[in-house]
């Protein structure tokens, strides 16, 4: 049986070894070109991509504060939350504001009740004048008639020193009217026609007022855009001062800070295309142009800058942040947040790449990207 089955296991062998030799020939011929095609396309298109590891995924946030004082009697999120700009946050006790608030309407009530009653007595305070302008005028008569008739001796010097005496009190009556008058006057604003909206003392009082209400409606602390709640602790009993920081609050508006070397930018632009790949989603790619680049290196911006002007100097190559806004920051469900790591590969245009500077389509090297 074993004779039987030789022969068709030789025929076979010998079927296979033509193929195995073509398939080491292929392998010795095409690994090797496509290694060199795969170089040789990376050469004449070096020059073109700006990349980087140094970048992040970020986003704007604000930490939520009260602006005014007291104890937090509600919660209305907790961490992690998603929230939309104006959705209510926490509560702080009102009562302390309502009463003032009840306080400074008593104190406007009265001020307006002050200046009615100074148009009052404006009014009053002219009728006394009219009425002593006209005594007094009576009274000098009089004083004129018995000066006349004491000169020819028909009166005594008693009735002289009298009307004398009366003619004075006349004065003085009409001085008083006329101080009346002037206050009454001044409390008015010097115009009593002048309405309440427009005087000192109500604007004064209506302000107060309108001081203690805007306080009430800040004791509802709300979202000032849409984000996500960060890390919080706060509960209802806290006491939170005027500006203490209660909870974070982190946009959903998100971009990437590219920190490049500066010898990556040369032909950098605004508006250039981007792609970018976060660590978290290996794989899966964003699509980015790039929206502004920073003024300075991120040196600049330290809390203790380099000082370069000293013997002991070192050549670094500096790294200047770039911005990419993200086109489609929701990727099939993927989300984006702040502090990911991403790798950022920036197009700047074929006529940066070797062959581009081939067929004569590149810059002058000396120019360089600039932020604008």
């Amino acid at each position: 049986m074993t004779e039987r089955q030789g022969p068709p296991q030789d025929a076979a062998a010998a079927k296979a070894k033509p193929k195995r030799r073509w398939t080491r020939l292929l392998l010795w011929i095409g690994g090797p070109a496509a290694v060199v095609a795969a170089g040789a396309w990376l050469y004449v298109t070096s020059g073109r991509f700006a990349s980087t590891d140094n970048a992040y995924v970020q986003a704007d946030h604000v930490t939520v504060a009260p602006q005014v004082g007291g104890r937090v009697v509600e919660v209305d999120v907790r961490e992690n939350q998603a929230v939309r700009k104006g959705d209510v946050l926490l509560r702080i006790d009102s009562e302390p504001l309502e009463i003032a608030i009840a306080r400074l309407q008593a104190q406007a009530d009265t001020v307006k009740s002050l200046l009615d009653a100074a148009r009052n007595g404006y009014q009053g305070a002219q009728a006394d004048l009219r009425s002593s302008a006209a005594d007094l005028a009576y009274k000098r008569q009089q004083f004129e008639r018995n000066k006349e008739l004491r000169a020819r001796g028909l009166i005594a010097q008693q009735a002289l020193d009298d009307a004398a005496n009366n003619l004075a009190a006349a004065r003085a009556k009409q001085d008083s009217n006329n101080a009346a008058l002037s206050r009454a006057q001044n409390l008015l604003g010097g115009l009593p026609q002048t309405p309440d909206e427009q005087l000192a003392g109500y604007k004064l009082a209506q302000a107060q007022l309108a001081q203690a209400r805007l306080d009430l409606e800040h004791a509802t602390v709300r979202a000032p855009m849409d984000g996500t709640i960060g890390k919080t602790s706060l509960q209802p009993g806290d006491f939170l001062a005027p500006g203490q920081a209660a909870m974070p609050l982190v946009a959903n508006t998100l971009w990437v800070e590219a920190n490049f070397k500066e010898t990556d930018l040369t032909h950098v632009r605004v508006g250039q295309p981007a792609t970018i790949e976060v660590d978290t989603f290996p794989g899966k790619k964003w699509q980015a142009r790039v929206a502004s680049i920073s003024p300075a290196s991120g040196a600049e911006f330290s809390v203790l800058p380099a000082q370069n002007a000293t013997g002991n100097w070192v050549k670094i190559v500096q790294r200047i942040p770039v911005r990419l806004a993200i086109e489609e920051p929701d990727h099939d469900g993927m989300i984006l947040r702040a502090g990911m790591s991403t790798l950022v590969d920036i197009d700047t245009g074929k006529q940066n790449s070797i062959l581009g500077r081939w067929q004569g389509g590149a810059e002058p090297s000396a120019r360089v990207a600039q932020n604008r």
